[in-house]
């Protein structure tokens, strides 16, 4: 029996139509252009996708080289001479340049060298509930009857429970909260929407006609899953993918305010903003520019997701 489950607003606004089409289809004689070509060739063209691609391409150039952009330590202060020091917007890319917090410590330093760990955390989450809800996804949708069912009643069961609190019980089992331990409890709760749209995209992709005549010529499982299906059932996991991004980012930074992220030697975000809370009033820098900085950030990833879903989807163009 068909698995009908219900469709989340964020599935539901993500999803993209599965165009499909035979892999040659994009160097027949007449010039005709692949799904992938076309939609790349419509990506260049659009404002949305050139600002924010050149913004999460300097996230990536700061988190993976923060020594580039400061000299300064994040974790040494000076309370005598920089106890909550108001920014010096003159100094760009200077100590000063955003204040200083309540411990003397260089906010400009601290949103450098934090952006490494809130990256990594997001970029990692995204791959691996990539991997792994897509092969289930792909699996339960391909498959079918007692696999379908069985699949997709485990991926029921995790989507039951709350992503944030779910979070917070794996972690709160751990001492040492570090990169892999936040990416590995995100993973583990966070792979089911992944999973429920590859599952849709692989149902709709398995029936197209050169899929049956693979079949038909003998091709195998193995084969016809990575061929054929998978190249044309990824784009609207690909959508998904990147707009969730931001949102691991959000969940890793939510996680840190909380207490229960990262610990206090290291250099987070949202560590960052949850010590700014009680300096807000008579020092709002001290939250404006770690909060702005993860702001911009989950804005880029989700800019860059609705430009892929409007390039991907045809109706959209």
């Amino acid at each position: 029996m068909p698995d009908v489950t219900k469709t989340t607003p964020a599935e539901a606004a993500a999803e993209t139509p599965v165009v499909t089409m035979k892999p040659a289809e994009g160097r027949e004689a007449g010039g005709a252009r692949s799904l992938w070509s076309d939609a790349w060739r419509d990506l260049r063209r659009r404002p949305l996708f050139v600002i924010s691609a050149l913004l999460i391409l300097l996230v990536l150039l700061v988190s993976a080289f923060p020594g580039l952009f400061t000299s300064t330590d994040p974790g040494s202060g000076d309370l005598q001479k920089h106890f909550l020091g108001s920014p010096n917007l003159g100094h760009v890319f200077q100590e000063d340049w955003f204040g200083y917090d309540r411990q003397g410590r260089s906010i400009y330093a601290r949103v450098v060298y934090g952006a490494r760990n809130s990256v990594m955390v997001g970029v990692g989450v995204t791959l691996l509930v990539t991997f792994f809800g897509g092969l289930v996804g792909m699996l339960a949708g391909y498959f079918g009857g007692f696999w379908d069912s069985l699949l997709s009643r485990i991926t029921d069961v995790f989507f039951g429970i709350p992503f944030l609190l779910g979070a917070m019980v794996v972690l709160n089992a751990f001492t040492d909260r570090n990169v892999w331990v936040i990416t590995g409890a995100l993973a583990f709760l966070g792979w089911t929407q992944i999973a429920r749209v590859m599952r849709g995209a692989v149902i709709t992709t398995k029936h197209a006609d050169y899929v049956m005549a693979a079949k038909a010529l003998g091709a195998g499982t193995k084969r016809i899953l990575f061929r054929h299906v998978l190249p044309n059932a990824v784009a609207p996991v690909i959508v998904v993918a990147t707009i969730a991004l931001g949102t691991y980012i959000v969940a890793e930074s939510t996680l840190s305010y909380l207490g229960l992220g990262f610990g206090s030697d290291a250099v987070s975000w949202g560590a960052d903003i949850s010590d700014a809370t009680q300096d807000i009033r008579n020092n709002p820098h001290t939250l404006i520019f770690p909060a702005g900085m993860l702001s911009i950030t989950v804005l880029a990833f989700i800019m860059l997701g609705d430009a892929v879903r409007e390039a991907l989807d045809p109706k959209l163009r």
